[in-house]
C-alpha cells in the first residue's frame, strides 16, 4: 500500500508575549511566523491525499494576519504550545494530520507530531 505525505506552508503575523518570562511578562510583540502542516495519507480518489487549497484556507481561518496569540489559547503562547494547538485544531478537520512545525524565526522552530 503506498503512503504519502504532503505539507502546507502558511505564513501569518502575530503578536504575543510570554505571561512568565524569566520571572516577569514579557512586552507584547509581533512575528512573521511560518505554519509548516504535514498531513499522511492514501490517495483518494482525485489521485491526491488531500486539497491543498482546503488545508491553506482553513489555515488563513485559524490563523489570520494581526492576531493576538495570546488571546487563542490559555497558558503562554510559546512555539511549542501553538504547534500544539494548530496541530489539535487541524486534526479536527483533517485526520491525517502528523506534524506541525511553527517557525518564529527563520532559525527558531517548535514541531509537534503525532505519537
Amino acid at each position: 500500500m503506498e503512503n504519502f505525505k504532503v505539507k502546507v506552508v502558511h505564513k501569518f503575523l502575530a503578536s504575543h508575549y510570554l505571561k512568565n518570562y524569566k520571572g516577569k511578562p514579557e512586552p507584547l510583540h509581533k512575528h512573521n511566523y511560518r505554519v509548516e502542516v504535514v498531513i499522511e495519507g492514501n490517495l483518494n480518489g482525485e489521485e491526491y491525499v488531500v486539497d491543498f487549497l482546503e488545508v491553506k484556507s482553513y489555515l488563513e481561518k485559524l490563523l489570520p494576519d494581526n492576531i493576538n496569540l495570546n488571546e487563542l489559547f490559555d497558558g503562554n503562547s510559546t512555539s511549542e504550545r501553538l504547534a500544539q494547538w494548530i496541530f489539535h485544531k487541524v486534526k479536527e478537520r483533517f485526520s491525517g494530520v502528523k506534524e506541525v512545525i511553527v517557525w518564529e524565526t527563520e532559525n527558531f522552530a517548535a514541531i509537534y507530531t503525532s505519537s
